[in-house]
């Protein structure tokens, strides 16, 4: 049998120049804030930069904060898989849970560098694998990776209403911006169902496939299975936060995590855009809440990829035996 190939013409491009320099304004403007004001902060303290960073790393509850962590990872790997493995049984055909789990963990070492290119790793090794073409693959990513938007900014509006109190006056804007969401997503949907341009050729795109067979049934699904991430999120980062000297509750939490989250989106190294957000966020322990978020969230990604190398070998194996 002919092996399967891969459109190559089809492949992730490279981002733009434009894409790079504007990363790399937001990346230098996000680490001239941060050092800003954790020299503000070292100075109150009556110590060098340094020697403040210093300490907030000594006062760390280390030990239960890693083994709170590796659990986390596990977990999210796991609501990971199922997202990914019910989407493809949605939108091309059903893949066992087991045999979706090491491309699934082992994509997770290429998204520290880029996580577009992992998604294409794990296109590529199911195109290989079990013959699905590429470009049915590409488009259930694209609808995880909508889905995931609109899911995130679905709990942002609950934890505003359950936490409005203690947000800054700032988190005023996610209702309007939840209203124009909700009002775009309904004409994205009546689009894809023909009720809304029905002679437009769009919808026919390839890789527009997996929205075009998607109902709301699907939407709505995608936001349960993957919403127990996010809540246990919550509790983790909450827990997590007080190993680091930070007090705060789950309601507050709520209303922060996914929003700071959106922030771990924003292309920067290190996740830039996240730690500064903690630190905007918990004025007073700007230490404190930078430590927390530059370890949280990069011992978050390679860790994972840790994870991913273990299920390297079978990975491998299933892909090329093929």
């Amino acid at each position: 049998m002919t092996p399967p190939t891969v459109d190559r013409s089809r492949a992730v491009p490279r981002p733009s120049v434009w894409r790079r320099i504007i990363a790399f304004i937001i990346t230098a403007l996000c680490f001239a804030y941060l050092y800003y004001r954790l020299d503000d902060a070292a100075r109150r303290e009556g110590l060098s930069l340094v020697d403040y960073m210093s300490q907030v790393f000594a006062n760390v509850n280390w030990v239960p904060w890693l083994l709170l962590m590796m659990g986390y990872s596990c977990v999210y790997l796991a609501i990971d898989t199922l997202v990914l493995a019910r989407s493809l049984k949605w939108f091309v055909r059903e893949i066992p849970y087991r045999d979706i789990l090491p491309i699934r963990a082992s994509a997770y070492i290429i998204s520290i560098f880029n996580e577009q290119v992992g998604k294409g790793a794990i296109a590529y090794y199911l195109n290989k694998r079990d013959e699905v073409p590429g470009w049915e693959v590409g488009s259930v990513m694209l609808f995880i990776m909508f889905c995931e938007m609109f899911y995130l900014l679905t709990w942002a509006t609950i934890g505003f209403f359950v936490s409005r109190e203690s947000l800054p006056a700032s988190f005023g804007l996610i209702p309007p911006i939840a209203l124009g969401a909700a009002v775009f997503i309904t004409l994205w949907i009546g689009f894809f169902r023909g009720k809304i341009l029905p002679e437009s050729q769009l919808r026919e795109k390839r890789l527009l496939h997996a929205f075009k067979l998607a109902r709301i049934r699907h939407y709505g699904a995608f936001f349960l299975l993957r919403s127990p991430a996010l809540l246990s999120a919550v509790a983790v980062y909450t827990v997590a936060l007080n190993f680091f000297g930070v007090e705060a509750s789950l309601v507050l939490m709520l209303g922060y995590l996914p929003v700071i989250f959106f922030a771990a989106t924003v292309p920067t190294p290190m996740r830039a855009a996240a730690i500064t957000s903690w630190v905007i966020l918990f004025p007073g322990n700007e230490g404190q809440v930078a430590a927390f978020g530059f370890v949280q969230h990069n011992f978050f990604i390679f860790f994972n990829a840790t994870i991913g190398v273990l299920f390297l070998r079978r990975a491998q194996r299933e892909m090329f035996d093929r």
